[in-house]
């Protein structure tokens, strides 16, 4: 059975409620519904309650370089799954292609033709091979799951954090899932305690509990990819193989999966305002590109209402705003004053 998140009138998260017990605190006037970025329904007490009293509850993360799974869970139920389409491919080819035109803006600067000392070098000011930053496509994937466990912080009284950790050893060479995930854990530890999992433990807890995976076709946005190792981690918290009697050895403690509700999760592909375009156009100008404000009063990431259905902001003509959907697929090119605001963008696109 589904969950409810419940707040009290000063924001602080409760346990979760029963969706008839939350019913009938709108229909009593003791509640009144309130929203968040996930698209999670939650409600908020008017009145303080008699005792603001949580029990544990888990959040697992299972971090991939394309993929993330994420699970919510308590002793008795599983109350919230998520599939993270992560920015690495993105962020990756746009840095490419940053770094692409700066590289011809330095030769076109350039006059050639005089000699070597007389040129426009400019000297450098900082060394910059050796900084120890992390590199932005996997900044980026880090900050996504940030940005999804801040807002479950807000809603869920969440006590444990279990993340799984990545080692590659032997002749498996270099995983990107590793780099920063010292500086993820480190972040993490400014919401709850952290657990840090082994791959292998995570088997072992999903195959304990029954929970089928699907290892092939990877990049589908089902529950089965992900999302069910961010279950299987998540209840690392409550159960683990162990000592169990003086001659033997099994599993510990109780947890109850239940089916929750299933989100994916990604952020808007909006190009971001550039200096020019990489094609030279008439007259050899190059055109500015990108942004996110366009010139109706609208920003890129926005949910509208249009009359072709409801939608994100993607671009804009000088008379028309393009909106799209979740997948970002172009509903069509549409005058500004038949659009409705509906949302400000969160920078997240969630669909259930």
């Amino acid at each position: 059975m589904q969950r409810v998140p419940v707040l009290t009138p000063s924001g602080k998260a409760l346990m979760p409620t029963k969706p008839s017990r939350a019913r009938r605190w709108l229909k009593q006037g003791k509640a009144k519904v309130v929203y968040n970025d996930l698209g999670i329904f939650e409600i908020q007490l008017i009145r303080c309650p008699r005792t603001t009293d949580t029990q544990p509850i888990s959040v697992g993360i299972d971090p991939g370089k394309l993929y993330t799974g994420l699970g919510v869970q308590s002793v008795k139920f599983t109350l919230w799954t998520a599939h993270l389409q992560l920015p690495f491919k993105i962020v990756r080819e746009r840095m490419q292609q940053r770094a692409m035109m700066r590289r011809g803006r330095r030769g076109r600067r350039i006059n050639r033709k005089l000699p070597y000392n007389q040129r426009a070098h400019r000297q450098q000011r900082f060394s910059n091979r050796r900084q120890g930053k992390i590199p932005p496509s996997i900044r980026a994937n880090r900050e996504l799951e940030l940005r999804v466990l801040d807002e479950l912080s807000l809603i869920y009284p969440i006590t444990t954090i279990a993340y799984e950790i990545v080692k590659a050893r032997g002749d498996k060479g270099f995983s990107p899932v590793m780099v920063g995930q010292r500086w993820q854990i480190e972040n993490l530890e400014t919401y709850a305690q952290v657990l840090q999992v082994e791959g292998w433990k995570t088997a072992q807890i999903r195959q304990q509990l029954g929970l089928y995976k699907q290892k092939h076709f990877k990049g589908d946005a089902i529950a089965a990819t992900h999302a069910v190792d961010g279950v299987a981690l998540a209840c690392s918290a409550f159960i683990q193989y162990g000592v169990t009697s003086t001659h033997s050895m099994g599993w510990k403690g109780n947890v109850t999966v239940q089916p929750a509700p299933f989100a994916v999760i990604c952020r808007p592909p909006v190009s971001r305002r550039q200096l020019h375009l990489m094609v030279v156009a008439k007259g050899g100008l190059r055109r500015k590109y990108g942004g996110t404000v366009t010139r109706h009063g609208f920003r890129k990431g926005d949910l509208v209402n249009s009359p072709k259905g409801i939608g994100y902001i993607s671009g804009d003509t000088e008379k028309q705003i393009s909106v799209s959907d979740a997948n970002w697929k172009r509903l069509g090119q549409i005058a500004s004053s038949k659009i409705q605001l509906l949302r400000r963008s969160n920078g997240l696109i969630v669909t259930y």
